[in-house]
């Protein structure tokens, strides 16, 4: 085998790790976070601070009843929570975690697929998620599935576009589709002298649209309109229990960390701090650091999910669609025309 292989597989075995890890946690952080937040105990009984909660979770899913309904499309039916999973565990393969390594006298690069489209890769790969709920609401056979497929879909579609002309605006600057090129460029740049180059300083309102953009990607609130419990029951997966039901909140939790994980890629250094060079390490030690510091920036955005869920209600869908077509859009397409003219003229 050789050591290319070798080298991609254990990268991709090293971010697995870490992302099979997300759903657990943040089902123990989804509890405990918000109690604080509004003064309650939380978890508290299963293990110290309720850390084993979500152990007892996953317990849970693991040992309930797997039934199917009589008349779903059987074969469509137990697809779809399996390609809930497709996008979280592709996209990650294009993400930068730091500089070339030099290791026994060879050079590995910090990702796992070092491509000139990466981001096309990236976006192409996270747009085939939209397939599982449509699947998973139209399978079923019922009515509030379909509804909540059918919400799921307008709504992924809608602020894809958005999202989509952020990160082409986040691209300009760095002239290249390379994320790794993304992130050496706002490390060798600064701003009045001393700000690092983050895409957050050159861009705040692209970053903004990026920012609401996600949150209405992964279905989560204020934007969880398909899964909707007052209007829909439980959206397009309320005919799913057991692992079939765990695959769709692995699916979601996995996404939101891929998503924060471009986000802190384009708009926050990726796996780089101001006044840290990695590159003065040896060995494996800079890739474990800025996997580290890329990690520690997905667990803030990570936070913000959980904050934001408790802090805003749920819009109707007639404002999430108007916020998404005759706002998000039309801030997209100025924010790119701005950045566009200020690279061509030098500013940035």
């Amino acid at each position: 085998m050789s050591h290319e292989l070798l080298d991609a597989l254990a990268k991709m075995g090293f971010w697995l790790a870490l992302l099979l890890q997300v759903t657990p946690i943040m089902l123990w952080v989804e509890r405990r976070a918000p109690a604080m937040m509004q003064d309650r105990l939380g978890p508290n009984r299963v293990g110290p601070f309720g850390f084993f909660q979500a152990i007892a979770d996953v317990g849970k899913f693991v040992f309930k009843e797997d039934f199917e309904p009589a008349t779903a499309n059987r074969g469509l039916y137990l697809l779809a929570p399996m390609l809930a999973l497709v996008p979280c565990m592709t996209t990650y393969l294009v993400l930068p975690f730091g500089p070339e390594l030099e290791v026994a006298g060879r050079t590995i690069l910090s990702v796992v697929i070092d491509s000139d489209s990466g981001v096309f890769v990236f976006l192409a790969l996270a747009s085939l998620g939209v397939y599982s709920l449509v699947l998973a609401g139209w399978a079923s056979n019922n009515k509030w599935s379909m509804m909540g497929a059918i919400r799921a879909s307008a709504q992924m579609i809608s602020y894809e576009l958005a999202l989509t002309l952020a990160v082409v605006a986040a691209l300009v600057p760095a002239g290249s589709l390379n994320l790794q090129r993304v992130v050496e460029q706002q490390m060798d740049d600064r701003l009045l002298g001393f700000l690092p180059a983050w895409g957050v300083f050159v861009q705040p309102l692209g970053f903004l649209v990026f920012l609401v953009a996600m949150f209405a990607e992964t279905n989560r609130l204020p934007f969880d309109l398909p899964e909707a419990e007052s209007e829909l029951v439980a959206g397009y997966h309320t005919e799913y229990g057991s692992m079939r039901m765990a695959f769709f909140f692995m699916g979601e939790y996995m996404n939101m960390a891929v998503l924060s994980a471009l986000a802190a890629t384009l708009y926050f250094g990726g796996w780089s701090l101001p006044g840290l060079d990695l590159t003065q390490y040896s060995g494996i030690v800079p890739g474990l650091l800025g996997m580290g510091i890329l990690w520690a920036k997905i667990g803030l955005f990570l936070f913000l999910y959980v904050w934001v869920r408790w802090t805003f209600p749920r819009f109707r869908y007639d404002q999430l669609m108007r916020l998404g077509w005759k706002i998000l859009l039309p801030l997209s397409i100025v924010n790119l025309v701005v950045v566009a003219v200020l690279v061509i003229s030098g500013r940035i």
